[in-house]
């Protein structure tokens, strides 16, 4: 029998407790929604939009750099490349094979594509191949019909005009790599760099990178969600970078660079009014737009590689003895330390010997000078007149004098690939060595070998400071900024200037370089016959390995790359000096006979440019000078 009773009891207990459940939940859900939809209205409407807008940046267009006369040095180009959009291609492999057959593709494009393939969303385009040529370009949009999927874009690209002739002082940009983002991200600046693909690498693209790059711009669009671009909703334009004005001379940067061509060695020439950097070369160079867009492998091991050593900037970073162009400073020192004076004499014999002891220092002259005084000494490059210098002064003085001059020190030029090279010191010596330092190792530096070697770049900042009579002012290549609205020209950076008890030191010091390149015993008399102005100038022959006392120097009998190199520092007009130069040419020999006639060379085109003005009557500029 069924109890129809108990069955519906059971039957309305379940019900309610269902209604309950219902009631419960349906409670539940208006509580939700009072929190979501008026509580919490304004956050979750935020995140809404986020999910429905998208912020996609802008790479803003690179600053120019041009040269102290408005020539434009490195510029931004129009490039194009192939992007494919892969959800639009059946067959990206068939696609890839009819594409090779119209343009060029190496293994290493379609490798690159394949890895970003994988690595991108299929609606996004992909770059295939960049920096196509007219050629290309016109090709593809004949076929273009052929490749659905496939397009050309557009896109700004660093361009060099000048080559290899000025890489070392501009420097260039190349793809950002894992670096570049750890230190962007460090620096908190990786949001304004979103969009771009390139960085400062070297040179004033690095050192100015701040304000070459310029601020991203960004557009606001609605994407769906899978993250495809429905439509834009605001566009904000990126803001340029600033331009740059050297004080570089295009000019004579690429005589200067024709000098050198298929040599080793450097040229740095200096306006000693500012120290701003009129020439600065390395050679043998490399063309920087090889970088831009991404150099093989093949090429990159090649500079790498090269005994060479292209990529290494010998104007701030080649190290090399500075031999007799110091003779000058100390002659200065000398006179300033009571250890010699303008009328003082010693008889040169040829040698010089330390006290007690039977090793000989050879002189250049081996049969001697006879008796000399600190000018003909200067004149004629009189190794035993320094040779007793330094002897006397000793180590101390001589390092500590010389770190006025620059050497040992960097000297604050706007790149920053630069070295110390190495003033030495007895400390230095004790933790390089693990040696005392010896009297005759002080008798080396006398003549500016031993452990002393310089930069080019420090030849020419010593020569100035001494040009300018104990006037410091760092070399800058970066002359005056354009922001967009007004160029305003860098401030001097100018230190205390080197004290001397008399004035009268540095004119003795200079009139021994204006005898050499002047007077009739000068050792580069014979670089600057004939010339209408009136230049000085001190050679210098360094030597790259050690000759034996007994030995005579045979540079026939010795490996390219053994024998001297030829140094040499000028200046030019000599009573009011516009210019100065130094030069390095390695294993070239004398340093009268192969680095006079190059700085003769270079004055006489500076000297005859009648339009050579300064960049600051050029162009409405702000001076931060005054």
């Amino acid at each position: 029998m069924r109890d129809h009773s108990s069955e519906s009891n059971l039957f309305k207990r379940r019900a309610f407790v269902c209604f309950v459940g219902v009631i419960a939940l349906l409670c539940l859900l208006l509580a939700n929604m009072y929190y979501l939809q008026l509580q919490n209205f304004e956050t979750y409407n935020t995140r809404s939009n986020d999910n429905r807008i998208s912020i996609v940046p802008i790479a803003p267009p690179r600053g120019l750099i041009y040269d102290r006369n408005g020539v434009l040095l490195a510029e931004n180009r129009p490039t194009f490349s192939i992007e494919i959009i892969p959800e639009r291609v059946d067959d990206i492999d068939v696609m890839l094979k009819e594409l090779g057959s119209l343009i060029t593709l190496s293994e290493t494009d379609i490798s690159s594509f394949n890895t970003r393939h994988k690595q991108s969303r299929r609606f996004k385009p992909i770059t295939l191949k960049d920096r196509l040529s007219e050629r290309e370009v016109a090709i593809f949009s004949v076929n273009q019909h052929r490749f659905k999927g496939a397009q050309i874009e557009s896109n700004l690209s660093r361009y060099y005009p000048y080559g290899e002739a000025i890489t070392h002082a501009l420097g260039y940009v190349a793809r950002i790599n894992t670096k570049d983002v750890e230190r962007l991200t460090k620096d908190e600046k990786i949001t304004n760099y979103a969009a771009t693909k390139t960085i400062g690498k070297q040179g004033i693209e690095r050192y100015y990178e701040d304000l070459l790059h310029g601020e991203a711009g960004y557009q606001e669009v609605e994407v769906n969600n899978r993250g495809r671009i429905i439509r834009t909703l605001r566009v904000k334009p990126p803001v340029p970078g600033h331009d740059l004005y050297l004080n570089i001379d295009i000019n004579l940067q690429l005589q200067a660079h024709s000098i050198l061509e298929g040599r080793r060695g450097s040229i740095v020439l200096i306006d000693p009014e500012t120290s701003g950097i009129l020439a600065l070369v390395s050679s043998p160079s490399y063309d920087p737009n090889q970088f831009v867009s991404g150099i093989s492998n093949t090429n990159y091991s090649a500079l790498l590689n090269s005994r060479d050593r292209p990529l290494i900037n010998r104007a701030s970073q080649g190290t090399y003895p500075p031999a007799s162009t110091i003779k000058p400073l100390m002659a200065v020192m000398g006179l300033e330390l009571d250890k010699i004076d303008e009328e003082e004499q010693i008889f040169d014999p040829g040698f010089f010997q330390i006290p007690n002891t039977k090793r000989r220092f050879r002189d250049w002259k081996r049969w001697g000078h006879g008796w000399v005084d600190v000018t003909k000494a200067i004149e004629q490059s009189v190794d035993t007149f320094f040779y007793k210098l330094a002897y006397d002064v000793g180590i101390d003085n001589i390092h500590n004098y010389m770190n006025k001059f620059g050497f040992g020190r960097y000297t604050g030029i706007d790149i920053h690939e630069e070295t110390k090279a190495n003033m030495p010191s007895r400390e230095w010596k004790r933790e390089r060595h693990r040696q005392p330092w010896w009297q005759g190792d002080t008798i080396s530096v006398g003549i500016g070998q031993g452990y002393w070697t310089a930069t080019p770049l420090q030849l020419a900042q010593a020569t100035n400071i001494l040009v300018n009579k104990g006037r410091v002012i760092d070399p800058k290549i970066v002359h005056a900024i354009d922001d967009g609205n007004q160029t305003v020209a860098l401030p001097l950076l100018e230190h205390d200037s080197i004290e001397v008890r008399d004035q009268r030191h540095w004119e003795i010091a200079l009139n021994g370089m204006y005898g050499v390149v002047n007077r009739s015993n000068g050792t580069a008399r014979r670089a600057f016959v004939g010339t209408p102005y009136v230049s000085a100038g001190k050679s210098g022959t360094a030597q790259v390995i050690a000759i034996a006392d007994d030995a005579e120097y045979d540079a026939d009998a010795i490996d390219e790359r053994h024998r001297d190199n030829a140094m040499f520092i000028a200046f030019a007009p000599y009573d009011k000096p516009k210019i100065v130069a130094s030069i390095v040419v390695e294993n070239a020999g004398g340093g009268s006979s192969n680095g006079g006639p190059i700085a003769r060379e270079l004055f006489d085109s500076f000297m005859s440019r009648q339009d050579f003005n300064d960049v600051l009557n050029r162009y409405d500029l702000v001076d931060e000078n005054e």
